[in-house]
């Protein structure tokens, strides 16, 4: 029993050793760089109905609203319940000082929506995605976060995951950016989605050849600021001996946030172009669409969305929002079951009991019409409670 006693101390002293060499070298390469570590804890539950039929287990628009996924031309059934914490967020930020005086920031964030490997039958485990993950130094933004092209401070307070989902340019991708002053330029990762001639599955491509190209410029003022975005890119679809086509597309967004009052404030957004396809309302509309020679032809596409946020004192708030996408869809090349058009509206009550925890509850009516004209609804209430730190 001695024995096992000292043999047990012994062990616990070796670790306590190993731990304190290795924190010490740690410690030692951390030596000049600042690591902080920030983020949310975040449950929501969910009751959905759909006019027109219903979402499949595992199914993305149960986790939160995708304007594309409401379902058209099935019968009603019953009310869906779900309840999950996939909207947790873990962020790392590292600073460090240069010899010359100038700071590089890298940035590692994630959450545990959109991934594979879960299941709610038994531990609801999900796999960590990564969100963000870039580096910062002299103007130079270079590694994956949100789109040049999306004015992020325009998006509402929301309870669902987007909230404007319909309205709005919203992406996080690979790119290189340069900011100086109000202007940031940037080359980002291209990808392709395109609707087969006659309409079926989205083609998914990754045959460009050159990086999408974005310009912004943002004005801030006291009332608030707006944002001017271009973008252009080229769409691209090659199968061995069969097509090979391209068609290059542009894209326009302005948004803006106004302050009203002390504390209340208006966002808007609008976008609109050919070929925009996956930047709008989480890719519910293609960039481009096959006609039967196997030649690309862009798909014009306008969103826009308006959100006023109102303050009712310092610990409850409100966002009533409205959001929706408008697709010109060639019939002939895209089919009848092509979307046409989707539009949400959304109103929230959130309170903050103290300045670290939200709780509150949205209501989501939302609708999508096809080419044929037939639609489908969805109305889903929402309740979440969220900690941040």
């Amino acid at each position: 029993m001695k024995n096992s006693i000292l043999k047990s101390a012994l062990a616990v002293s070796l670790a306590l050793g190993v731990s304190a060499v290795s924190l010490n070298a740690q410690a030692d390469m951390l030596q000049g760089t600042d690591v902080k570590f920030s983020g949310y804890f975040k449950v929501d539950a969910m009751f959905s109905n759909y006019s027109d039929g219903s979402l499949a287990a595992q199914n993305l628009g149960r986790d939160f609203y995708v304007p594309s996924l409401t379902p058209v031309g099935g019968a009603e059934e019953s009310t869906q319940f779900d309840a999950h914490a996939k909207q947790t967020r873990f962020r790392f930020t590292s600073n460090t000082k240069t010899d010359e005086g100038d700071s590089i920031t890298g940035v590692l964030e994630l959450d545990f929506l959109v991934t594979p490997g879960g299941n709610e039958r038994v531990s609801n485990s999900y796999v960590p995605r990564v969100r963000h993950a870039f580096i910062n130094y002299k103007g130079w933004t270079v590694g994956q976060t949100w789109t040049t092209f999306q004015d992020v401070k325009t998006l509402p307070e929301s309870v669902d995951f987007v909230g404007t989902t319909d309205g709005v340019v919203f992406g996080r991708q690979a790119l290189v950016k340069y900011t100086t002053g109000a202007w940031e330029f940037a080359l980002e990762n291209s990808e392709s989605t395109i609707t087969p001639f006659g309409g079926g599955a989205r083609i998914v491509s990754d045959d460009g050849a050159v990086p999408d190209a974005v310009v912004r410029y943002t004005h801030t003022a006291d009332w608030g600021h707006v944002s001017v975005a271009g973008l252009v890119r080229q769409l691209n679809l090659e199968v061995p001996n069969a097509i090979d086509d391209s068609v290059t597309s542009a894209g326009l967004s302005i948004n803006s946030k106004i302050k009203v009052g002390d504390k209340d404030d208006i966002r808007l957004s609008f976008t609109t172009g050919s070929g925009l396809g996956r930047y709008i309302a989480l890719n519910a509309v293609n960039g481009a669409v096959l006609d039967a020679n196997g030649n690309l032809e862009t798909i014009d596409s306008t969103a826009y969305s308006v959100a006023y946020r109102h303050v009712w004192n310092n610990k409850m708030r409100s966002t009533v929002s409205y959001s929706a996408l408008s697709v010109d869809n060639d019939v002939a090349l895209a089919g009848a079951s092509a979307t046409e058009s989707t539009y949400s509206v959304s109103a929230n009550l959130l309170y903050s009991p103290t300045a670290k925890i939200t709780v509150g509850g949205e209501i989501k009516q939302a609708t999508r019409e096809v080419e044929s004209g037939a639609d489908g609804d969805m109305t889903r209430v929402q309740f979440t409670m969220k900690y941040a730190f």
